[in-house]
């Protein structure tokens, strides 16, 4: 059995790790991430999760594990920004407000999915134009829903999180833990 991830995050690797577990191969699936009109935050994420799963081709005895994370303020999905003026936008919209991650794990294994989302509540401080600019120029934003990572430099801006600090960085490691193991696959902790 091969433990097949459907992610290209460092991140998503790096927790995994965490667990004593290190995928055989790594498919970043490629499908449309497009919110559909109307579409709320937390069913896109499941979607995503969901139909990056089944987007990867693998054997009927691999396990495949994708995931996705969606920062929401509100009903507004932030996604990835496109340039440093949209990263702007989206951490002045936070600034001093509470939003939502959530993370959505799917796991697969022949024709049987599993799946878990977790909503995690986070809090950014009100931001001066100082550290505004100053956490812009670290670059950290690119790639980053919401255009932040919690886990480097934007953890200063983050005074408080009610929820799961793993799903923020990306992959919530107990669900996971869990899913996989329903799927079959031994987690075992081992460093």
């Amino acid at each position: 059995m091969k433990l097949i991830l459907g992610s290209g995050s460092p991140r998503r690797r790096e927790l995994l790790s965490q667990l004593g577990v290190v995928a055989d191969d790594i498919r970043p699936p490629d499908i449309d991430e497009d919110p559909r009109p109307g579409e709320l935050p937390r069913p896109y994420c499941v979607r995503l999760a969901r139909e990056k799963v089944l987007a990867i081709p693998a054997d009927p005895e691999d396990v495949v594990l994708s995931a996705d994370t969606t920062v929401a303020l509100g009903r507004r999905i932030l996604g990835k920004p496109a340039d440093a003026g949209e990263a702007a936008e989206f951490l002045l919209a936070m600034s001093g407000r509470r939003h939502r991650v959530i993370t959505a794990v799917a796991v697969r294994r022949g024709d049987r999915v599993w799946e878990r989302d977790v909503v995690t509540q986070v809090k950014m401080k009100s931001l001066s134009d100082e550290e505004l600019n100053a956490y812009l120029a670290t670059g950290d934003w690119r790639g980053k829903a919401g255009a932040y990572g919690i886990q480097g430099p934007a953890g200063a801006l983050i005074p408080w999180i009610s929820g799961s600090f793993t799903a923020v960085v990306g992959l919530p490691l107990c669900e996971t833990a869990n899913l996989l193991r329903t799927a079959g696959y031994p987690v075992r902790f081992q460093a």
